[in-house]
This record gives structure tokens, sequence and C-alpha cells, in this order.
């Protein structure tokens, strides 16, 4: 095929060819020798082991050019020369790790602009990488960048560009020497540092959308930086793995800020507003303010999503106002997690309702069924004190529930009056559970037109009896039950039309001996063949 009809070009080494020694010189002319066109819009350079590029890796004539990767070029000591390709869009520099400089490549005698169309540039896992020089300050260099990522290099130091008029985003990761203040950004509104402790935060751009940071010195920069900034106009803001004890100063979130996420900083005081934040509709706090004891949710009125995860010391939350606009809630191995609000939790949008190994946790929502009128799911697991559902029923507007690893919550007398449930997955190692239905267990609703049995370890009979009163039963799915081998009773429900089973080897051996109770379904699958 003539060359002059590629547009895109991948030059990969395989691991054995990097791995076999061979001259930089023959390296350099075997790749000058496979020139292509100037037609090329895409070019890739992959494993290359020469320490130097051929001329026409960056020359100038390559105009339609608009996306450059060199990675795990890891002889090369220098960058081919790329900051004159006037339609480059997109640059990836990736594991050189021979590489310690990179603007030595610029040329003295250039007049015009670098990088004059180059929208995205990124360097990743440059082990070596230390100075990054720029152009001399006559020449504009990035004029169009709208995004930079600077993503493990542990050893860059220096100034970053000093002037970016366009940035959207900076995006520094794993680089621990880097000490520099940020680029100049009128127009900058994501900003992620993360392993970059030296970074300055002198103050954040008015422009800053959404803010993500991770370690000590950069969380504290913030908290001084958000403080001297009222008028930011940050809607998002994420810290993670800040060790120390520092609180956020009284009152500092910007008024703007809609979500707040906090992760593996268990040190970190949550913070505290003397009046509420309005503006705030998503909260997750994940491993992190352990003096947090009550989450008092009046200081957010109008949150919307509520995510409470490996939080050791919550006990409670508190509330004395209607939540209007919250519409889901996790919380997860919370161990000291023992209610929810006293008189309620009046949330008149919540669908969705998640509570997983909070082993002290007693009771659900109290008035749950006129307080929540449109909750729709209910996934409740490994809370072995919650023994019953409300005395009052759930809302009837629930369709969908789990229950895993909580034997007492079967045996709830409130679970037969659920008619509005439609699909009931239960799951989880209970040891007592031979049977099922289990004698002693409520019936189940005779609503439910899906039914999941799955990880019961101990089960080891179906009974179609308890299962015949389940009338609009349409699909049942048995899923790692590997001791279940029978099927007894007169035959499954009339309704069924699918019945599908999986990893429970036992009843696979006794299809033939259970086919009278099951022929009549028209779909059976069982471990992913059809029957």
């Amino acid at each position: 095929m003539d060359k002059k009809y590629l547009d895109k070009l991948s030059f990969v080494w395989s691991e054995d060819a990097k791995n076999h020694f061979t001259s930089s010189q023959s390296e350099m002319d075997i790749l000058g020798k496979l020139q292509p066109s100037k037609n090329l819009k895409r070019l890739d350079i992959d494993g290359y082991r020469g320490t130097l590029f051929p001329e026409w890796v960056g020359h100038p004539s390559y105009q339609n050019l608009t996306e450059v990767s060199l990675s795990g070029c890891l002889n090369c000591c220098i960058l081919p020369s790329l900051g004159q390709l006037c339609s480059l869009k997109v640059l990836t520099i990736r594991e050189m790790n021979m590489l310690e400089t990179i603007g030595s490549e610029y040329d003295d005698t250039f007049s015009g602009t670098y990088f004059p169309s180059l929208e995205r540039l990124k360097f990743v896992d440059m082990s070596c990488w230390k100075v990054w020089h720029h152009p001399h300050e006559s020449n504009a260099y990035f004029p169009v960048l709208k995004y930079i990522a600077i993503n493990d290099c542990p050893r860059l130091h220096g100034d970053l560009p000093s002037y970016l008029p366009v940035l959207e985003t900076i995006d520094i990761r794993g680089c621990n020497q880097l000490v520099s203040s940020l680029p100049g950004a009128p127009a900058i509104c994501k900003l992620y540092i993360f392993e970059s402790n030296k970074v300055a935060l002198n103050e954040l751009p008015l422009s800053l959308e959404e803010l993500n940071v991770g370690g000590r010195e950069v969380t504290e920069s913030v908290f001084e930086a958000i403080a001297i900034t009222p008028s930011i106009s940050l809607k998002k803001l994420v810290i993670k793995d800040c060790s120390s004890a520092i609180s956020f100063p009284r009152d500092c979130l910007p008024s703007s800020l809609e979500s707040l996420s906090i992760t593996n900083s268990s040190n970190l005081n949550f913070p505290k507003q003397n009046h509420g934040h309005e503006s705030l509709k998503y909260l997750h706090i994940d491993r992190s303010c352990d003096s947090l004891i009550t989450l008092p949710l009046d200081t957010v009125p109008n949150l919307y999503h509520l995510r409470i995860c490996n939080c050791e010391n919550i006990e409670c939350l508190s509330v004395s106002k209607v939540l209007q606009n919250l519409v889901d809630i996790e919380i997860s191995d919370c161990p000291k997690f023992v209610s929810f609000p006293k008189e309620g939790l009046s949330a008149p949008n919540l669908t969705s309702l998640y509570v997983s190994k909070c082993v002290n946790l007693k009771s659900l929502p109290c008035h749950i069924n006129t307080l929540l009128p449109k909750l729709q799911r209910v996934h409740i697991c490994d809370c072995p004190k919650l023994e019953t559902f409300p005395e009052a029923g759930m809302p009837p507007s629930l369709r969908i529930m789990w229950i895993g690893n909580c034997e007492k919550l079967l045996m709830s007398s409130s679970l037969t009056s659920m008619d509005m449930l439609t699909h009931l997955f239960i799951y989880g190692q209970s040891d007592g559970v031979e049977y099922f239905p289990k004698k002693g267990y409520a019936l189940l609703p005779p609503s439910l037109t899906y039914l999941r049995i799955s990880d019961c370890l101990s089960l080891h009979t179906l009974d179609c009896t308890e299962l015949l009163r389940l009338t609009s039963l349409e699909t049942l799915t048995i899923l790692f039950c590997p001791k279940l081998e029978n099927i007894v009773g007169e035959r499954l429900p009339a309704s069924l039309t699918g019945l599908y089973i999986s990893a429970c080897p036992l009843l696979k051996e006794q299809y033939r001996v259970n086919y009278p109770q099951i022929s009549h379904i028209p779909d059976i699958v069982v471990d992913e063949k059809w029957i």
C-alpha cells in the first residue's frame, strides 16, 4: 500500500525486541527509513530503543499531524522537537525513563508560537524527569491548551508554565518534588492535586468549579485558600488521604458548593456550619471524620444524595426539618450507628435506602410508611440486631427489597403484609436456613413477580408447597447454593415462566428426579444451559 494513504501509524516494539540489544544508531536508521507521508494525522511510537529520534519525527512539514504519543522509549534522553507542529492537538509522553530534561529541544532561532494548536498535554510515569525548560519569553506557547496532566513524575521540580490563558483542567499526581505555584489560568474550572504536597495553592481562581486534593499539606493550603477567597464559584470539593487532625474553618464552605466528598481522612474534622448550607446536594464521607458522632442534616436541608461509609464513631443522624430533595441514603460499615432520627426521617422524595454492616442498628426509621411515601428500593444486609420491620408497615410505593445475612428479618410477620413488593433478593450465609421457605418464617408477599435466592450455603431443600402461595411469581433464580439438592412438594407455582439455576451442583445432578415439579416452566436454564 502506498504510504501516502496512511493517516494513522503506530510503531510498536515487542517485549522481546525491547530486551534484545541493538545499537541506538541502528534503531534510529530503521525508524528513519520508515518515514511516513506528510498526510499523517496520528503517530504512536511505543518501545523505541534509540537514544535520539530521527529528524522526521516532529518535523514542522507534518502539517496534518494532530495527535502524537511517545511511550516506553526507555533509552531516549531528549524529545524530538514537536513544538512547531502547527496542527498538533493531543500530545502524550509516557515512560521515558532516561529523560531528565524537557524543553532543551526548542529551537533558539524560532520566533513563532510553540504548540499553537495543542489542547491536551499529558506526562505519565516519567521516573527521571527533573527539569521543564520553557521557551524564551519572546515566544508564545500553549495558547489554546485546555488540559494538562502530570502524573507520577517523582523527581520533577521547578516551575510549571507561568500563564495558560484558556486552560480548563490541571491534573497533578505523584509529583512530590514539584515545588511550584499553579499557572496563571483565568479559565480554569477543574483542579486535581494528589501526592504532590509541595504544589503551592496560595489562592484559588475565581473560575474554579471542581477541586480534588489529597494529602495533608495540600488540604491545609486548600482550607486557607478557601477562607481568603469567599467569592469562589466552587461546586465540587473532594478531599482524600489527609492524615492530620485539621478542621475546616467554621462556615468556610463556599455558598456555591454542591458536592462534598471526604475519603480516607480519619482525623479530619467535619465542617461546622452556624447556618444551613443551602446549595449542598451530595455528601459522601468514607473512612473519615472519626470525631463525627451525630450528623446534623438540618445544616444541609437541600441534600439529594447521602453516603456514609466506614465511619467508626458515628451513632446517629439528627434532623428536625423535612428533607424535601433527598432521593437516596447509603449507610454502610458504621459499627456504632444505632439509630435514625427519633421522630422519623421525613424525606418525601426518597426512593432508595441502603443499610449495610451496621451491627448495632436495631430499627429502620419510624413512621417510614408515611414519611417516606416514594420509597421504592430497600437494601439491608449484615445488620444482625435488626429483627423486624416497623409496626406500621412499609411504604406502599416499595417495589424492590434486598435482605442479606438478616435471618431475623425474614421471620418478621410484617414481611407478609408487603403486598406492594414485586422483587425480593435473599442472600447470605445463614447457617440455620436448610429449608426454604423455612418453617417458622413469615409467608412471602404474594405480590412477588421475581425471587432470587443466592449464597445460602446451608440450604438443601426448596419447598414448593409454601412457594405455591406466590401466584404472581414469574421468575425464580437460585445461585451459589452448593448443598441444594431437593425440590419437594407438588410443583413450583404455575405462574412461573423462568427458572434459572447456577452453581448448585447437587441440584443439577438431581435434575431428573425433580423434573415433575418444574416441567411446566417454559424457560429452564441450569449453569447457562437451556433445559
